[in-house]
């Protein structure tokens, strides 16, 4: 089998292709300067930036190995929330999506020689109304400062989501049946 690099500084992705059985692989990650285009859909902008990530490890890491990236961004109406960039600023967006529904949109870039698949992913989340001070003892642990949208559904973060619409496995950040799809396409056969 060829040799698999997940081109990406996320545990929570490393963890996930662990999951799923695949456990040969490298850990490496291309420094991409994540601008867009304007005018892109959630789901164009996440594949752009995925694409790019792809792009930069290929001409790092060469064309021989399977090379997987990912971009992960929450999306509230039309607008992008990032990482927080400090605990007012988590405050802030939990506060926004506290009783909402938002986007949560992952590209995936597969590619090996020539040969390069880039799809989207899109799950629906739902907050239940919280109370600041429930929003307040969340972001105290930590947990929401490295995440977009300033939560994580595999953590604590899980206890402010209400309901899930679609890839559960997306909102952390890699959709994995969509990724299994993609590299059957490459000869890797998960199940």
């Amino acid at each position: 089998m060829s040799k698999i690099i997940l081109a990406s500084a996320s545990p929570r992705r490393r963890e996930l292709l662990e999951r799923i059985g695949v456990t040969d692989f490298e850990v490496r990650a291309p420094e991409v300067d994540e601008n867009f285009p304007e005018g892109l859909s959630p789901e164009e902008t996440v594949q752009f930036i995925s694409r790019e990530k792809a792009e930069a490890a290929r001409e790092q890491w060469g064309l021989e190995p399977i090379i997987i990236t990912a971009d992960t961004m929450v999306f509230l109406d039309d607008r992008r929330l990032g990482k927080p960039r400090s605990e007012a600023d988590a405050l802030e967006m939990l506060t926004a999506l506290q009783g909402r529904r938002h986007t949560v949109c992952t590209g995936v870039t597969v590619s090996q020689g020539e040969k390069i698949l880039t799809e989207a992913e899109s799950t629906g989340v739902i907050f239940r109304p919280a109370e600041k001070r429930e929003l307040l003892s969340y972001i105290a642990t930590g947990e929401p400062m490295d995440k977009a949208g300033a939560y994580g559904v595999q953590g604590k973060g899980a206890l402010l989501v209400e309901r899930l619409e679609g890839d559960f496995f997306n909102v952390m950040g890699l959709p994995v049946l969509r990724l299994s799809r993609m590299l059957s396409e490459f000869g890797v056969w998960l199940l």
